[in-house]
Protein backbone atom coordinates (compact mmCIF):
# COMPACT_ATOMS: atom_id res chain seq x y z
CA UNK A 1 0.00 0.00 0.00
CA UNK A 2 1.24 3.54 -1.02
CA UNK A 3 2.09 4.96 2.31
CA UNK A 4 0.34 8.58 3.61
CA UNK A 5 2.42 11.38 5.27
CA UNK A 6 -0.03 14.02 6.01
CA UNK A 7 2.22 17.76 5.96
CA UNK A 8 0.98 19.83 9.36
CA UNK A 9 2.02 23.15 7.65
CA UNK A 10 -0.76 24.57 6.59
CA UNK A 11 -1.93 23.55 10.40
CA UNK A 12 1.15 25.57 11.40
CA UNK A 13 0.31 28.56 9.34
CA UNK A 14 -3.39 29.17 10.57
CA UNK A 15 -1.91 28.73 14.21
CA UNK A 16 0.68 31.49 13.40
CA UNK A 17 -2.19 33.78 12.11
CA UNK A 18 -3.13 34.72 15.42
CA UNK A 19 0.53 35.51 15.97
CA UNK A 20 1.11 33.94 19.87
CA UNK A 21 -1.97 31.83 20.01
CA UNK A 22 -1.38 28.02 20.51
CA UNK A 23 -4.14 27.19 18.73
CA UNK A 24 -4.66 25.21 16.97
CA UNK A 25 -2.31 22.60 18.62
CA UNK A 26 0.00 20.60 16.10
CA UNK A 27 0.09 17.61 18.68
CA UNK A 28 -3.77 17.30 18.15
CA UNK A 29 -3.89 17.32 14.83
CA UNK A 30 -0.44 14.63 14.85
CA UNK A 31 -2.48 13.01 16.97
CA UNK A 32 -5.54 12.78 15.03
CA UNK A 33 -3.74 11.54 11.36
CA UNK A 34 -2.17 8.79 12.95
CA UNK A 35 -5.47 7.64 14.69
CA UNK A 36 -7.18 8.12 10.81
CA UNK A 37 -4.02 5.59 9.82
CA UNK A 38 -1.79 7.84 8.37
CA UNK A 39 1.65 6.22 7.79
CA UNK A 40 3.25 9.46 9.24
CA UNK A 41 4.35 12.71 9.54
CA UNK A 42 5.72 15.67 7.22
CA UNK A 43 6.84 19.02 7.68
CA UNK A 44 8.50 21.69 5.95
CA UNK A 45 10.64 24.47 8.26
CA UNK A 46 11.28 27.71 6.09
CA UNK A 47 13.94 29.88 7.56
CA UNK A 48 11.39 32.69 7.79
CA UNK A 49 9.08 30.49 9.89
CA UNK A 50 5.90 31.37 8.73
CA UNK A 51 4.34 27.70 8.80
CA UNK A 52 6.10 25.17 10.99
CA UNK A 53 8.39 26.94 13.46
CA UNK A 54 11.93 25.34 15.05
CA UNK A 55 10.69 24.46 17.97
CA UNK A 56 7.64 22.40 16.19
CA UNK A 57 9.88 20.06 15.17
CA UNK A 58 12.01 18.12 18.20
CA UNK A 59 8.21 18.13 20.00
CA UNK A 60 6.91 16.27 16.92
CA UNK A 61 9.44 14.05 16.74
CA UNK A 62 9.59 13.14 20.10
CA UNK A 63 5.86 12.92 20.54
CA UNK A 64 5.63 10.34 17.45
CA UNK A 65 8.26 8.46 18.73
CA UNK A 66 6.88 7.78 22.07
CA UNK A 67 3.04 7.34 20.83
CA UNK A 68 4.39 5.65 17.35
CA UNK A 69 7.40 4.16 17.22
CA UNK A 70 7.15 2.72 13.85
CA UNK A 71 5.87 5.58 12.24
CA UNK A 72 7.99 7.76 10.03
CA UNK A 73 8.52 11.22 10.60
CA UNK A 74 10.10 13.34 7.59
CA UNK A 75 11.49 16.73 7.47
CA UNK A 76 11.55 18.50 4.07
CA UNK A 77 13.73 21.51 3.68
CA UNK A 78 16.31 23.15 1.60
CA UNK A 79 20.12 22.00 3.11
CA UNK A 80 21.39 25.23 1.68
CA UNK A 81 19.40 27.87 3.62
CA UNK A 82 22.00 29.78 5.97
CA UNK A 83 20.84 29.90 9.60
CA UNK A 84 19.09 32.96 10.86
CA UNK A 85 18.97 35.87 13.26
CA UNK A 86 15.27 34.94 13.94
CA UNK A 87 16.19 31.43 14.87
CA UNK A 88 16.52 28.99 12.51
CA UNK A 89 19.02 27.32 12.61
CA UNK A 90 19.77 25.38 9.47
CA UNK A 91 18.37 22.31 8.01
CA UNK A 92 21.11 20.02 9.41
CA UNK A 93 20.70 21.12 13.01
CA UNK A 94 16.76 20.83 13.12
CA UNK A 95 17.61 16.97 11.46
CA UNK A 96 20.23 16.31 14.43
CA UNK A 97 17.65 17.61 17.02
CA UNK A 98 14.82 15.47 16.06
CA UNK A 99 16.29 12.42 14.02
CA UNK A 100 13.87 12.01 11.66
CA UNK A 101 12.97 8.69 9.51
CA UNK A 102 13.25 10.27 6.69
CA UNK A 103 14.83 13.99 5.02
CA UNK A 104 13.83 15.48 1.82
CA UNK A 105 15.99 17.39 0.26
CA UNK A 106 14.04 20.80 -1.90
CA UNK A 107 15.77 23.50 -3.77
CA UNK A 108 13.42 26.42 -2.81
CA UNK A 109 14.51 29.81 -1.95
CA UNK A 110 12.83 32.45 0.72
CA UNK A 111 10.86 34.06 -1.86
CA UNK A 112 8.93 30.77 -2.87
CA UNK A 113 5.25 30.58 -2.07
CA UNK A 114 5.85 27.04 -1.92
CA UNK A 115 8.17 24.50 -3.76
CA UNK A 116 7.63 24.90 -7.64
CA UNK A 117 11.08 22.71 -8.86
CA UNK A 118 13.34 19.88 -8.00
CA UNK A 119 16.80 19.51 -8.47
CA UNK A 120 18.56 20.01 -11.82
CA UNK A 121 21.37 17.64 -10.57
CA UNK A 122 23.97 20.17 -12.52
CA UNK A 123 27.83 19.28 -11.87
CA UNK A 124 27.19 21.96 -9.00
CA UNK A 125 24.50 20.41 -7.62
CA UNK A 126 26.24 16.97 -7.43
CA UNK A 127 29.28 18.29 -5.40
CA UNK A 128 26.97 20.31 -3.27
CA UNK A 129 24.51 17.46 -2.62
CA UNK A 130 27.04 14.42 -2.43
CA UNK A 131 28.56 15.64 1.36
CA UNK A 132 25.16 16.99 2.61
CA UNK A 133 22.97 13.59 1.89
CA UNK A 134 26.42 12.13 3.31
CA UNK A 135 26.02 13.79 6.75
CA UNK A 136 22.23 13.49 7.26
CA UNK A 137 22.65 9.76 6.59
CA UNK A 138 25.31 9.68 9.15
CA UNK A 139 22.28 11.48 11.57
CA UNK A 140 20.14 8.04 10.65
CA UNK A 141 17.96 9.39 8.02
CA UNK A 142 16.46 7.86 4.72
CA UNK A 143 17.47 11.16 2.16
CA UNK A 144 14.80 11.73 -0.56
CA UNK A 145 15.88 14.28 -3.10
CA UNK A 146 13.03 16.31 -4.54
CA UNK A 147 13.01 15.86 -8.84
CA UNK A 148 11.26 17.08 -11.68
CA UNK A 149 10.39 14.04 -13.96
CA UNK A 150 13.43 14.30 -15.81
CA UNK A 151 14.99 11.44 -16.74
CA UNK A 152 18.62 12.75 -17.36
CA UNK A 153 18.47 14.63 -13.87
CA UNK A 154 17.33 11.54 -12.22
CA UNK A 155 20.13 9.07 -13.70
CA UNK A 156 22.51 11.59 -11.66
CA UNK A 157 20.46 10.88 -8.03
CA UNK A 158 22.76 7.60 -7.12
CA UNK A 159 25.72 9.61 -7.48
CA UNK A 160 25.12 11.86 -4.58
CA UNK A 161 24.09 8.35 -2.75
CA UNK A 162 20.40 9.58 -1.61
CA UNK A 163 18.03 6.74 -1.03
CA UNK A 164 14.56 7.97 -2.70
CA UNK A 165 13.39 10.59 -5.12
CA UNK A 166 10.22 12.56 -3.98
CA UNK A 167 8.92 13.41 -7.84
CA UNK A 168 7.29 17.48 -8.07
CA UNK A 169 3.54 16.25 -9.51
CA UNK A 170 2.27 19.89 -9.79
CA UNK A 171 2.62 19.86 -13.94
CA UNK A 172 0.48 16.38 -13.39
CA UNK A 173 -1.84 18.57 -11.48
CA UNK A 174 -2.40 20.90 -13.85
CA UNK A 175 -2.93 17.84 -16.72
CA UNK A 176 -5.81 16.78 -14.26
CA UNK A 177 -7.15 20.07 -14.23
CA UNK A 178 -6.72 20.51 -17.66
CA UNK A 179 -8.52 17.82 -18.62
CA UNK A 180 -11.49 19.02 -16.29
CA UNK A 181 -10.34 16.96 -13.28
CA UNK A 182 -11.10 13.70 -14.84
CA UNK A 183 -8.79 11.37 -16.28
CA UNK A 184 -8.06 12.36 -19.76
CA UNK A 185 -5.86 12.79 -22.87
CA UNK A 186 -3.52 15.84 -20.93
CA UNK A 187 -3.88 13.36 -17.59
CA UNK A 188 -2.33 10.35 -20.00
CA UNK A 189 0.31 12.26 -21.26
CA UNK A 190 1.64 13.80 -17.93
CA UNK A 191 1.46 10.24 -16.90
CA UNK A 192 3.17 8.81 -18.51
CA UNK A 193 6.14 11.21 -18.21
CA UNK A 194 5.79 10.64 -14.88
CA UNK A 195 5.51 6.52 -14.89
CA UNK A 196 8.88 7.04 -17.24
CA UNK A 197 10.73 8.79 -14.34
CA UNK A 198 9.21 6.44 -11.39
CA UNK A 199 10.38 3.32 -13.86
CA UNK A 200 14.06 4.71 -14.41
CA UNK A 201 14.52 5.40 -10.52
CA UNK A 202 13.27 1.78 -9.65
CA UNK A 203 15.86 0.89 -12.26
CA UNK A 204 18.44 2.91 -10.38
CA UNK A 205 17.54 0.89 -7.13
CA UNK A 206 16.14 4.14 -5.76
CA UNK A 207 12.45 4.26 -3.91
CA UNK A 208 9.98 6.66 -5.49
CA UNK A 209 7.71 9.19 -2.99
CA UNK A 210 5.59 12.00 -4.83
CA UNK A 211 3.93 14.84 -3.69
CA UNK A 212 2.99 18.54 -4.53
CA UNK A 213 -1.14 19.45 -5.28
CA UNK A 214 -2.08 16.16 -5.05
CA UNK A 215 -6.07 15.55 -4.13
CA UNK A 216 -8.88 12.87 -3.48
CA UNK A 217 -9.33 12.99 -7.33
CA UNK A 218 -5.78 12.79 -8.86
CA UNK A 219 -4.59 10.26 -7.02
CA UNK A 220 -6.43 8.10 -8.47
CA UNK A 221 -4.59 8.06 -11.89
CA UNK A 222 -1.51 8.56 -9.66
CA UNK A 223 -1.70 5.81 -7.77
CA UNK A 224 -1.40 3.78 -10.61
CA UNK A 225 3.23 4.76 -10.84
CA UNK A 226 4.91 1.76 -10.53
CA UNK A 227 6.60 1.59 -7.33
CA UNK A 228 5.12 4.54 -5.31
CA UNK A 229 6.15 4.23 -2.41
CA UNK A 230 4.77 7.33 -0.34
CA UNK A 231 2.87 10.53 -0.93
CA UNK A 232 3.03 13.55 1.39
CA UNK A 233 0.25 16.02 1.25
CA UNK A 234 -1.14 18.87 3.71
CA UNK A 235 -2.70 21.52 1.57
CA UNK A 236 -5.66 19.81 -0.09
CA UNK A 237 -6.05 17.45 2.78
CA UNK A 238 -6.47 20.43 5.25
CA UNK A 239 -8.93 21.76 2.52
CA UNK A 240 -11.17 18.60 2.67
CA UNK A 241 -10.79 18.49 6.47
CA UNK A 242 -13.23 22.09 6.53
CA UNK A 243 -16.06 19.57 4.28
CA UNK A 244 -15.00 16.14 5.98
CA UNK A 245 -13.09 17.21 9.62
CA UNK A 246 -9.27 15.96 9.76
CA UNK A 247 -10.12 12.95 10.92
CA UNK A 248 -12.52 11.97 8.36
CA UNK A 249 -10.22 13.56 5.81
CA UNK A 250 -7.20 11.75 6.47
CA UNK A 251 -9.44 8.44 6.21
CA UNK A 252 -10.29 9.67 2.95
CA UNK A 253 -6.79 9.78 1.57
CA UNK A 254 -5.64 7.11 3.19
CA UNK A 255 -8.58 5.12 1.52
CA UNK A 256 -8.20 6.47 -2.03
CA UNK A 257 -4.50 5.31 -2.12
CA UNK A 258 -5.43 1.55 -1.05
CA UNK A 259 -7.83 1.85 -4.04
CA UNK A 260 -10.86 2.26 -2.76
Amino acid sequence: MIALSVNLNKIALLRNARGASARPELLDFARLAMEAGAAGLTVHPRPDQRHIRVDDVPRLAAWLRGAYPDAEFNIEGNPLAAPRDGGYPGLEALVEAARPAQVTLVPDGDGQLTSDHGWAMTDDDLTTLKPLVSRFKALGARVSLFMDPSLEAIARVPETGADRIELYTEPFAEAFKADGRRWGAATEASLATFRAAAETAQGLGLGVNAGHDLDLDNLIPLRTLPGLQEVSIGHALVADALLFGFHGAVTRYRDTLAGA
